[in-house]
């Protein structure tokens, strides 16, 4: 096949999702003409949500994958050139940036707007995955409200998992937090409050074997448990489960040219999207740990293109 000529672009977006799809907007709108490239999952994990309550300017329930689509038709609509490719690699101490896709189309950029995203940890149990979004979940925040009064486990010793755990007892009549180890990661502050917490139960030395329920309609009744030092496994009903053992942000492709933190988020300046690189930007859960909300990434994705056409008109 022939090589096709380098694509530049004012700005260069990469990954979708509602950072990824705002800043195109924003970018868009600013005649910047930005070029989005997005992966084999557009949308990112809203993508894997069924029902958002929480996304403001909708009065009724939406679903991830419309908002996704929609924010998607817009950002095209006002001028995004949207291409299908996956980025292999960056070289930013060049000046325009460059980065090289896997379809062997090479993109220089005056400025990046890196929105690649997290994905959560899970399990890698096959019933986890059938379950996804039918009474399985990873984010206690998205999801807690549909389990008023029914009982629910969180896995995980983090501070994430007892966060979740602490959040879903506003919700949920009982709560099982379920560790592998026998004692929590959790900071102590964290840790006291959660066992002065009457609704939570903490299940030591314990990993979820399986989880259990109907196929039609999809719904969980269960869990198998099973204790690491006995061997020993319990059937336990309940009506969820929240995954919490972790995220990793998409910045493999950014190791030891982006300053990040030990987790592999980006790190910005204060108050602003902008990396230790001038000109390059990081916006959503790619940079954020704390609350991995829609509204916030969509949030920074505005940021991004704000202070990226500030950086390309100096």
């Amino acid at each position: 096949m022939s090589q096709n000529p380098t694509k530049h672009t004012k700005v260069l977006i990469i990954g979708s999702g509602p950072a990824g799809y705002t800043a195109a907007v924003y970018a868009a709108r600013a005649m910047l003409n930005p070029i989005l490239v997005y992966g084999s999952e557009p949308g990112g994990q809203l993508t894997t949500t069924t029902d958002v309550e929480n996304y403001p300017g909708f009065a009724d329930v939406i679903q991830g994958p419309w908002l996704m689509d929609q924010m998607k038709e817009q950002a095209k609509a006002v001028g995004t050139e949207m291409i299908e490719d996956h980025i292999s690699s960056v070289n930013l101490k060049t000046s325009p940036f460059e980065a090289m896709g896997d379809t062997g189309q090479k993109y220089t950029a005056d400025s990046i707007i890196i929105s690649t995203g997290a994905q959560a940890r899970w399990l890698n149990l096959k019933s986890e995955q059938d379950f996804r979004g039918f009474g399985v979940s990873a984010c206690a925040t998205c999801d807690g409200f549909f389990f008023k009064d029914k009982e629910v486990a969180v896995v995980g010793g983090g501070n994430a998992a007892v966060e979740e755990a602490m959040f879903l007892t506003k919700f949920a009549s009982k709560v099982k937090l379920i560790h592998r180890r026998d004692s929590l990661r959790a900071e102590k502050m964290l840790q006291k409050k959660l066992m002065a917490n009457k609704k939570i139960e903490i299940m030591w030395d314990s990993v979820v074997e399986d989880i259990v329920g109907d196929k039609d309609p999809k719904n969980v009744k269960g869990i198998k448990v099973k204790n690491v030092k006995t061997n020993k496994i319990e059937e336990i009903k309940l009506d969820g489960v929240f995954i919490a053992i972790g995220h990793d942000p998409a910045t493999q492709l950014f190791k030891d040219q982006l300053k990040m933190d030990k987790e592999g988020y980006l790190i910005t300046k204060p108050d602003s999207t902008e990396t230790n690189i001038p000109g390059v930007y990081a916006a959503g859960d790619v940079k954020d740990k704390t609350f991995r909300q829609a509204v916030t990434a969509a949030g920074m994705g505005c940021m991004a293109a704000l202070e990226a056409e500030k950086f390309l008109s100096h």
